[in-house]
């Protein structure tokens, strides 16, 4: 009886891992062959572009402030539509005085004295908007040329109030294969109904949507959240392109994840509603199994990893699966080994990464559960 429960505990449990990276796609791709709404972009309704705010928060950028501000001035966009506002939150290494000199009629910038985190940065930039569209980027990414145009041509379509760009990681590798899988996730939401999330460091919503954020919510969560909520859709924009480098260690991802799925699931909680399939369709039916069944994988993995020990002294079967667990996980510690083409190879790598976002959303559940929030934020390294 003892084993029969532990055999469906453990096959439960892979099934639910396996469904949320690898049934959720599938379903998805099979579900947008049939139907899809497509992403939409309001050809022949104007060709007028609309005029845009665009909010960077900051936080001691020093180090990348001078590429990120030549490239926001590099965007192609209609002269005399678009306005940059950099919001510095409490900045000490001479990033707000660096921005400050090199203002004109386009570049404007906000100074917080005393740092109050992401959410009052980005409020602090909203109450200086002025424009149709609100664009939200970060100091990390460099945006191709034409992104700007591309991101916010889809609100020609007045059924869609956020638009999310793609960030891709420049180097290959577990963070770079990961983002590539999670754009291609958000291009068939997009087709389905809308995106569950956009890209933090590049998206955009119409300006009465934009309401203030909550600290301790995930900003480009909480922006597709309530665009749904208000019946409008959110896409994804494969033309408005941006590039970022891979965190410098896994250290910094680990810490980088815990606080982005730590805000995720206190937002999910205060829009657990939308999860409702009856009131909210084919986007409850993303929101599950994009967010809430990816969250739940550690547990799914722990739960067959114990499940397997407990039946592996009297199954070979199970003592097989063991190993290949096991032999997964020590992957992984490939990359403390002082053998460099080990620690490069992708199986390690993948290994790594897998196993870092892994903990991590432990991690952010232990926290989450504990009643632990998080609002002040201090930029990836990249």
């Amino acid at each position: 009886m003892i084993a029969t429960l532990l055999q469906a505990l453990f096959w439960l449990s892979v099934a639910g891992a396996w469904y949320a990276y690898f049934g959720y796609p599938l379903a998805l791709a099979v579900i947008t062959r049939i139907r899809g709404a497509g992403v939409g972009g309001g050809a022949g309704q104007t060709d007028r572009a609309p005029t845009v705010s665009l909010i960077i928060p900051v936080h001691n950028e020093r180090e990348v402030i001078e590429d990120k501000l030549a490239n926001t001035r590099s965007l192609a966009y209609p002269v005399g539509r678009m306005e940059v506002l950099f919001v510095a939150d409490g900045c000490s290494d001479g990033t707000a005085e660096y921005l400050r000199e090199r203002q004109d009629e386009i570049v404007r910038v906000i100074e917080i004295h005393q740092r109050g985190g992401k959410a009052g940065a980005l409020n602090a930039g909203l109450a200086e908007a002025r424009n149709e569209i609100v664009v939200f980027s970060d100091a990390s990414i460099q945006l191709e040329p034409g992104a700007l145009e591309a991101l916010v041509r889809p609100f020609l379509d007045p059924q869609v109030g956020c638009a999310s760009g793609e960030d891709h990681i420049a180097q290959m590798g577990g963070e770079g294969l990961y983002g590539r899988y999670e754009l291609w996730l958000r291009r068939l939401e997009s087709q389905l109904h809308s995106i569950v999330g956009a890209s933090g460091s590049f998206y955009a919503q119409r300006r009465p949507l934009c309401e203030p954020f909550a600290p301790g919510l995930a900003p480009d969560f909480l922006s597709v959240l309530r665009t749904v909520e208000r019946g409008y859709r959110a896409v994804a924009v494969a033309d408005a392109r941006g590039t970022m480098r891979a965190t410098v260690s896994h250290r910094d991802e680990f810490d980088r994840k815990v606080r982005t799925v730590l805000r995720g699931m206190t937002t999910l909680r205060e829009y657990a509603h939308l999860m409702n399939p009856f009131a909210h369709g084919w986007f409850a039916f993303a929101l599950v199994s994009h967010k809430l069944m990816r969250w739940m994988v550690p547990v799914f993995l722990v739960t067959a990893l114990l499940a397997s020990a407990l039946l592996a002294p009297a199954s070979p079967t199970y003592l097989g699966l063991l190993i290949l667990q096991g032999a997964f996980y020590a992957l992984a510690g490939g990359t403390a080994l002082p053998y460099p083409p080990l620690a490069r190879s992708l199986p390690v790598r993948v290994s790594a990464y897998f196993t870092t976002v892994t903990m991590a959303t432990m991690s952010a559940w232990a926290k989450f559960l504990a009643g632990t929030r998080q609002e002040i934020w201090s930029p990836t390294r990249r």
